[in-house]
């Protein structure tokens, strides 16, 4: 079949006319529920534990790390956030580390990444990671456990009301990690293996 018949025949199907200009795209439709902060962060947490990983509300947040890193080497991003917890102060937690080199070695060889969130989403149990100095994108993705500590005013109700927020992700970040549930892939075989492709462990603690 020549091209000039398949695209005919696609023309056809929908309606145009060789020539005819398409039609101007319709306007974007965001649509952002009314949630209360409770309800978001039930379903936030809800959500976590359905997907296998673990998710908590501390008022603690540095005791909860604390207890949850003894004995194991972690490495903890530059977030401002972990700094006013506590958090990067913990014994056996590096951060504060610039050097990408150095960076990527220690995420390769400890046992726990921390990082903070730029949001979460609470009908989905996602993480939003936008990659910066203060995150760096290798802790939340390379070693194999990882440790997200998020005010609970971050947590929106999902996709929609992310993107009324941050509408043009690229003009803040290189890129913009949707984090659901610990790593898992069923490419083979369709058997489920988890911490494949990142974390096979993950933690999210609501402060």
């Amino acid at each position: 079949m020549s091209r000039d018949n398949i695209l005919h025949r696609v023309r056809t199907a929908i309606g145009r006319s060789a020539g005819q200009q398409a039609a101007d795209p319709p306007p974007v439709r965001i649509r952002v529920p009314e949630v209360d902060l409770e309800t978001r962060i039930r379903s936030m947490l809800a959500c976590v534990e359905v997907l296998a990983g673990k998710a908590c509300r501390s008022t603690d947040p540095c005791g909860y790390v604390a207890a949850a890193i003894a004995g194991k080497t972690a490495v903890a991003s530059n977030a401002p956030y972990l700094a006013d917890c506590g958090i990067t102060s913990l014994p056996g937690v590096r951060s504060g580390i610039t050097d990408r080199a150095e960076l990527r070695d220690l995420c390769a060889s400890c046992d726990i990444g921390i990082t903070s969130a730029d949001y979460a989403l609470a009908d989905t149990g996602t993480l939003v990671m936008l990659s910066s100095p203060q995150e760096a994108r290798m802790i939340s993705l390379l070693p194999p456990a990882h440790i997200a500590v998020l005010p609970r005013e971050r947590i929106l109700s999902g996709l929609d009301e992310l993107f009324s927020i941050l509408p043009d992700p690229a003009s803040q970040t290189s890129s913009m990690v949707l984090i659901t549930g610990p790593s898992r892939t069923a490419d083979i075989e369709q058997i489920l293996v988890r911490g494949v492709h990142g974390p096979g462990q993950l933690t999210i603690v609501v402060v």
